[in-house]
């Protein structure tokens, strides 16, 4: 296979993954200029890309999106986005009041704790491929998912963790 060839099976199979991932962290008008700096890198680095490249495009969008924001911080907060504009949305109060419970409980999180979440749940990569996004061991990843997830829960039901206490100390 040619290194056009290559690219453009690349291309067609993370573009869509890599523009959601780098839409839910910056400003929908930058999303496509970061994804295309990422491909343009990719392009240009494209004979050291690992077998699965995956991981190491949202390593590069990450980073490139660091890059950004350095600018970006004095007018917007970088956040994760909950869901996409085209999700669908039932009608009712109980499932209105559950998603305001759970957005006030993610925005109670970390950056941190946000963005560890967010690799596994939002953008379906294993714990082995946001390591690499994150530039860490799958254990050090694997320990950050498992404390993230704990203080995620702890925020949705506030009354949890003074409960296991109370059982702790009984």
């Amino acid at each position: 296979m040619s290194a056009e060839e290559r690219f453009r099976a690349l291309h067609r199979d993370t573009y869509a993954d890599l523009l959601r991932f780098v839409e839910r962290r910056v400003p929908p008008d930058e999303a496509e200029d970061i994804v295309s700096t990422v491909f343009m890198t990719a392009w240009r680095r494209l004979a050291e890309l690992p077998e699965d490249a995956r991981p190491w495009l949202f390593a590069v969008a990450r980073r490139t999106m660091a890059n950004q924001t350095r600018g970006w911080l004095r007018r917007k907060a970088l956040d994760v986005r909950l869901g996409g504009r085209d999700s669908h949305v039932p009608d009712g109060s109980a499932f209105s009041a559950a998603r305001i419970d759970l957005e006030r409980a993610w925005r109670s999180l970390s950056a941190a704790d946000r963005e560890v979440l967010a690799l596994v749940a939002f953008d379906g990569l294993t714990s082995e491929q946001a390591a690499t996004v994150l530039n860490c061991r799958r254990s050090a990843f694997a320990m950050r998912l498992a404390r993230a997830r704990k203080r995620l829960q702890a925020a949705l039901d506030p009354a949890a963790p003074s409960l296991q206490l109370k059982e702790m100390n009984a």
